[in-house]
C-alpha cells in the first residue's frame, strides 16, 4: 500500500518558524559542512525534520520532509536526516518533547571528548537557562554518550539510560560529535541550545586554564 505524501507547505507556520532557527543556529556556526539535523513534532505520529545533506545556514522549506515517527519518509524521494531514529526515539520516551535541535559545535565537540563519564556543572547563573533549574548553587550533569554510526543501537542506549533516571537535563552529548537538546516547543529547544552552548564554553575555558 503506498503511503500517502505529506509535505512541509501542509504546515506553513511550524515549517517557517524550522526553518527560521535552522538558519540562527547555522549563522552561529553551531551546524557547519551541512552538519547537524532539526526536527518539531507534528501531531503523535509525525515530524518536520531536516532533509540530509543542507546547509542549516541557508535553509528553506524545500530542505524539509514530514515523516513518521517509526523512521518513514511520507514522500519516498527525499532522504531524512542520518540521526532521525534518535529524534523519533526522543518523541516516542517523552511525549511532551515537541523539537529536537542537534548542534555540531567546536565547543561541545571538544568538551565531550575532554570529560570522561558525564559533564558536571555548577555555580554557573545560565544554568536557569534549562527547564526545571532555578538556582545556580545545583549541580547539574549532562550525560555523554560514546559515539555509534548505528544509530538505532545509540537511541536504544539513550532510552535505557532515561528509563534508568540517567538523562535529568533537556539535552545530551555524544562524545566527538555534538548536542542534543529538546524542549517542549522550538522556542524552549532554541533556549536550550544557546544556554547549553553557552555553559559548555565556560567549561572548556575553565579546563584549559586548569591546564595552564
Amino acid at each position: 500500500m503506498s503511503r500517502e505524501i505529506i509535505t512541509p507547505a501542509a504546515f506553513p507556520e511550524k515549517a517557517s518558524d524550522l526553518v527560521e532557527a535552522c538558519r540562527y543556529l547555522g549563522a552561529r556556526d553551531w551546524a557547519p559542512a551541512t552538519g547537524g539535523n532539526f526536527s518539531v513534532r507534528l501531531d503523535e505520529a509525525h515530524c518536520l525534520i531536516t532533509q540530509s545533506g543542507r546547509d542549516k545556514a541557508l535553509l528553506n522549506v524545500d530542505d524539509l520532509m514530514v515523516c513518521d515517527l517509526d523512521g518513514n519518509a511520507l514522500d519516498p524521494g527525499l532522504r531524512p536526516s542520518a540521526e532521525l531514529a534518535l529524534h523519533t526515539r526522543l518523541y516516542k520516551i517523552d511525549s511532551n518533547i515537541g523539537a529536537v535541535l542537534h548542534t555540531h559545535s567546536i565547543t561541545s565537540t571538544v568538551l565531550s571528548r575532554a570529560t570522561k563519564g558525564n559533564l558536571q556543572l555548577q555555580g554557573f547563573e545560565m544554568q536557569k537557562a534549562l527547564s526545571g533549574n532555578n538556582t545556580h548553587e545545583q549541580a547539574i550533569s549532562i550525560a555523554i554518550f560514546d559515539n555509534n554510526q548505528d544509530i538505532p543501537a545509540l537511541a536504544d542506549h539513550v532510552q535505557q539510560r532515561w528509563q534508568a533516571g540517567e538523562i535529568t537535563q533537556p539535552g545530551l552529548l555524544v562524545r566527538g560529535h555534538g548536542l542534543y537538546a529538546w524542549g517542549k516547543d522550538l522556542p524552549e529547544a532554541r533556549r536550550h541550545v544557546e544556554g547549553l552552548e553557552f555553559l559548555f564554553a565556560c567549561a572548556w575555558q575553565e579546563i584549559l586554564r586548569e591546564r595552564t
